[in-house]
């Protein structure tokens, strides 16, 4: 008898529990509907602010050659050493020499129909060299060719603290979204009755590097090379939901 209690309010328990689901689904349409009744805009808008750079990203090297890897090695070493003296010379902090990439490649003679011929070996040593002080760039990258750099291969433009620029492209992205707001609820008879969402993409990033040629040997000349840095984009993108009413 007391088998036959026990199942029975565990059956009375199973069923109770079993009924909080569909009570919660019950709901969950109501809440739905209310949504769907609210009349609701959807929006999006750019802020964007153009500001002069303030430093600068340029990756140069130095490739050099051999009949063997260690001769090829050691005139690479010779050359970077000095490169690296005259940065330090020109006032490039140490912290702003990064080495990108070393490499080095066994050079081959293709003739048709025959095996490869082993004629010597090349090494690259790359640098990315931050500036920061632009006016100072131009004597920089000449500096560094006249003492063995043999590869200029790109320069980048960038802030070094970009928070004021995204705060100005902020405040012209929401005074461009607002615009609109009150632009579609009149033109449609409503008005705006709250702000529902309101998210961000965009923002600062640095700009891609500009290829650049690789430059000859100026030992002769006394002016720098001209470097201009224009200005940067900084974009904010905002969408946002907004209820409207009658």
């Amino acid at each position: 008898m007391k088998t036959l209690m026990h199942a029975a309010a565990l059956g009375m328990a199973l069923t109770t529990a079993a009924a909080v689901p569909v009570a919660m689904a019950q709901t969950a349409p109501a809440a739905a509907d209310t949504m769907f009744k609210a009349t609701t805009l959807n929006l999006s808008a750019t802020g964007e602010t153009r500001v002069a750079p303030n430093m600068a990203s340029i990756s140069l090297g130095v490739i050099t050659e051999g009949k063997t890897a260690a001769e090829a090695l050691a005139a690479n070493a010779t050359r970077m050493t000095a490169v690296m003296a005259t940065l330090k010379k020109a006032a490039i902090a140490e912290k702003d020499i990064q080495t990108s990439n070393l490499s080095v490649n066994p050079q081959y003679r293709y003739v048709e129909n025959q095996a490869p011929v082993l004629i010597g070996y090349q090494v690259s040593n790359q640098v990315t060299v931050t500036v920061r002080d632009l006016k100072k760039l131009g004597a920089a990258v000449d500096a560094t060719v006249n003492a063995g750099a043999n590869q200029v291969n790109g320069i980048s433009f960038g802030l070094s603290d970009p928070s004021a620029a995204e705060t100005a492209a902020r405040e012209a992205a929401v005074r461009a979204l607002s615009g609109k707001a009150d632009l579609y609820a009149r033109a449609t008879g409503y008005r705006i009755l709250r702000l529902v969402t309101l998210s961000e993409g965009g923002g600062y990033s640095p700009q891609p590097p500009i290829p650049m040629v690789a430059m000859a040997m100026r030992s002769e000349a006394k002016d720098s090379s001209p470097v201009s840095g224009g200005e940067l984009s900084v974009r904010i993108d905002i969408t946002a939901v907004y209820e409207l009413t009658r």
